[in-house]
């Protein structure tokens, strides 16, 4: 492995990918089996084992999953000025590793502050490695979106195993044989901790290949002072675990949160733009443009964690095509499973439309992002025409869904994430990338209280009538999803001349 190579030897990488990618997407893949495999299993654990109703369920899920994006917003921040990204990655990963360990040990009764860890542990790790990808690339790579999309084939591989075997496994409908009915949730959860372990382990045994990529923005800091602001930093990140936990269990708290964090980044994001020029302004206006339009699209597709968890535990059948499968396994980890096939192909798609100067700009790209979710949702509604009388209906067409929406996905997450990193200055692509995914974290706020909306349209309905609500409720998803991505691609032309030469 080369070691200490200078930013240009790296960026003048040969083929398609820099081999530092590699490195990075397998630490990204092990983070996100985590991720996605906790993600899938907390709805669920909390209607079976926490006594929560679906309304109240969803409005916890939104608020859990909200922290873990809002946070990385403040991950992305201290690692600008302080950490550094690669100390904030392996500061993130151990917070991660406590989290889930604790959760592993006793989730009924340690559920919340199990959760408060990994919150705070996610936050600084997944802004994080976005950034190292990005300085892989020079500004004008045409490359880049491709690497992102390949980047991103490795998040979802790990959401591909750990969202299905982990919700699985804890159902009880694979391995039943080996894991003791009364261990199934631990074990589950445990799964995460050990995944954690070998994300960091493959970060820290080829991080030397990075180069001067990720280091201590504090290099010409004195030490003593350097470390002073390193350990108060960990101190604090501890400290704000239990404000955390009190945070994620009482959701008005995050009510109150959300309507401040938003506006607070944004005022941030003026008062760092008095350091750039009008030209480097211009392009952090139309980043803010994506991400404010991403809010309303992780809006729709974070049902996947809400509400379409509890419409795949109560409304779908367990078999395509003859092969016995976990519904809500299915649901957790199609999307990752269609975005595996498809990743590669997109991003060399993009590749050959842009050397024949035919590739759509990024706006373009976000306009169908909004249309194929638009089609997705359609299906998950007309699945409602394919039940039987007990509420049940295929589970094929719902997949079929997730197949339409993987390719809005592909429009807009890796090509959003390859965005931040060229819009923004260096000095502030932490912070923009962080505020990509506070974007997220909205997104995932407003899934919760979409989906306590159905769940509470729904109360007291039979299986076939609760069938009918939620299908209804996608049905106007799907609108809302096609009326965004007609405005984007009309505004497009404006925001073209914000980014300038950016494509």
């Amino acid at each position: 492995m080369e070691i200490n190579q200078s930013i240009e030897e790296i960026q003048n990488f040969k083929g398609k990918y820099p081999k530092q990618l590699w490195y990075l997407f397998f630490s990204e893949m092990w983070e996100r089996f985590c991720f996605y495999g906790m993600r899938g299993m907390l709805v669920v654990f909390m209607v079976n084992h926490l006594a929560m109703d679906e309304k109240t369920a969803n409005l916890q899920y939104g608020a859990t999953q909200a922290w873990v994006y809002a946070f990385t917003f403040i991950g992305g921040l201290f690692a600008d000025k302080i950490l550094g990204l690669r100390k904030s990655l392996f500061w993130g990963g151990i917070l991660m590793i406590i989290g889930s360990v604790i959760l592993a040990i006793d989730p009924k009764s340690f559920f919340f502050i199990g959760l408060g860890f990994t919150i705070v542990g996610t936050g600084f790790f997944k802004p994080n490695i976005s950034s190292m990808v990005g300085q892989l690339y020079k500004n004008d790579d045409p490359r880049r979106d491709a690497g992102f999309s390949f980047f991103y084939m490795g998040v979802n591989l790990g959401a591909l195993i750990g969202g299905y075997i982990c919700i699985a496994v804890a159902e009880g409908s694979m391995w039943q044989s080996v894991v003791p009915e009364n261990l199934r949730w631990n074990v589950g959860f445990g799964f995460a901790a050990v995944v954690m372990i070998i994300s960091l382990l493959t970060f820290t045994q080829t991080q030397k290949s990075l180069g001067p990529i990720g280091l201590s923005p504090l290099m010409d800091v004195e030490k003593s002072k350097k470390k002073i602001l390193e350990i108060a930093t960990y101190a604090g990140s501890l400290i704000i675990v239990p404000i955390i936990i009190i945070m994620v269990a009482n959701t008005k708290y995050t009510d109150y949160f959300m309507m401040f964090i938003g506006p607070a980044s944004i005022l941030y994001l003026f008062y760092e733009m008095k350091n750039f020029s009008s030209a480097e302004n211009k392009k952090l206006l139309a980043a803010l443009v994506f991400i404010i339009f991403s809010i309303f699209f992780w809006a729709f597709f974070e049902q996947s964690g809400g509400s379409l968890s509890l419409f795949a535990a109560n409304n779908l059948n367990n078999d395509i095509l003859g092969v016995e499968l976990s519904p809500n396994g299915v649901n957790n980890s199609a999307n990752s499973f269609f975005v595996i096939g498809f990743a590669a192909l997109v991003g060399l798609v993009w590749l050959w439309m842009a050397k024949r100067k035919i590739e759509p700009n990024t706006v373009i790209k976000f306009g169908l992002a909004f249309i194929f979710l638009a089609g997705g949702f359609w299906i998950f509604y007309y699945t409602k025409f394919f039940a039987d009388l007990n509420g049940r209906t295929s589970l094929g067409i719902f997949t079929f869904g997730w197949f339409i929406i993987t390719f809005g996905e592909l429009c807009l997450s890796p090509i959003g994430m390859s965005a931040m990193t060229k819009l923004s200055p260096q000095k502030t692509q932490a912070v923009i990338m962080g505020m990509w995914f506070l974007a997220s974290a909205y997104g995932q706020y407003f899934a919760g209280l979409l989906g306590a909306n159905i769940a509470e349209a729904s109360e007291n309905a039979t299986n076939l009538e609760k069938l009918n609500v939620y299908a209804d409720g996608y049905y106007q998803l799907g609108i809302y999803a096609l009326v965004a991505g007609v405005v984007l691609i009309a505004i497009s032309p404006l925001i073209k001349k914000l980014m300038q030469e950016v494509k």
